[in-house]
């Protein structure tokens, strides 16, 4: 099992007022899994994603993460396992608008023990897996939207990570190169990359294996894709 989570909430507390983001959650997202998550805004899709990305601390119940109780842990021990094991892709794309395609994709290897000889190899693979590789010396702003999401996929995929989380990695994207980018993130699960998207869209939540509806912090329910 790549990640369970036994009844995790998450409140956020001011002086005068309590919120609950997170009500009780109970999730399992076995190894090899394209999971969509979807709810309307405000409904606790994003807190959950950043829990599973450890972005967040739970303030209440339990998360294993490939065996590991991750709950409780510090903020130092948390940033290790989240640099070890998860990429994110983001709908801003949050690329760094000085450096190249290469570059922006290799700045993910610097927080790796990784030698600049593998670190070139393993960017070249993942650039060439993604469809961007003629791309390589081209700079954010020389690019279309749809190719700077590529980018920043590759940048995810770089570092090896056992789990992918994307948040709303088609939100900036016209409807073409949308498609596009769900087309391969539903070909880099095939090829064995395990992947938690965020989503607004029933479409592109179709490409994934399995559709988790939200509401008011709680999971309402859960389908399976048709084979």
């Amino acid at each position: 099992m790549m990640l369970r989570m036994r009844e995790l909430s998450r409140v956020y507390r001011t002086d005068t007022v309590q919120t609950t983001a997170l009500d009780a959650i109970d999730l399992d997202i076995a190894t090899g899994e394209f999971v969509a998550i979807m709810g309307p805004s405000g409904c606790g899709k994003s807190t959950l994603l950043n829990m599973i990305g450890m972005l967040d601390s739970p303030t209440g119940g339990s998360y294993l993460f490939d065996g590991q109780e991750v709950a409780g842990l510090s903020e130092t021990k948390l940033a290790v396992v989240r640099k070890e094991n998860i990429g994110f892709i983001f709908q801003s794309f949050n690329l760094v608008d000085e450096l190249s395609v290469r570059d922006n994709i290799e700045l993910a290897l610097l927080y790796h023990k990784v030698a600049p000889s593998e670190r070139k190899a393993r960017v070249e693979a993942v650039m060439d897996r993604v469809g961007i590789a003629h791309r390589a010396k081209h700079f954010p702003s020389q690019l279309s939207g749809g190719q700077q999401q590529r980018v920043a996929v590759a940048r995810a995929l770089v570092a090896e990570p056992k789990l992918i989380l994307a948040d709303e990695p088609t939100g900036n994207l016209d409807t073409q190169h949308g498609e596009e980018v769900m087309r391969m993130l539903q070909q880099l699960n095939a090829e064995g990359s395990n992947i938690v998207m965020v989503t607004h869209s029933p479409a592109h939540a179709d490409y994934a294996g399995r559709i988790v509806n939200m509401l008011d912090g709680r999971i309402l329910q859960e389908r399976r894709r048709a084979a």
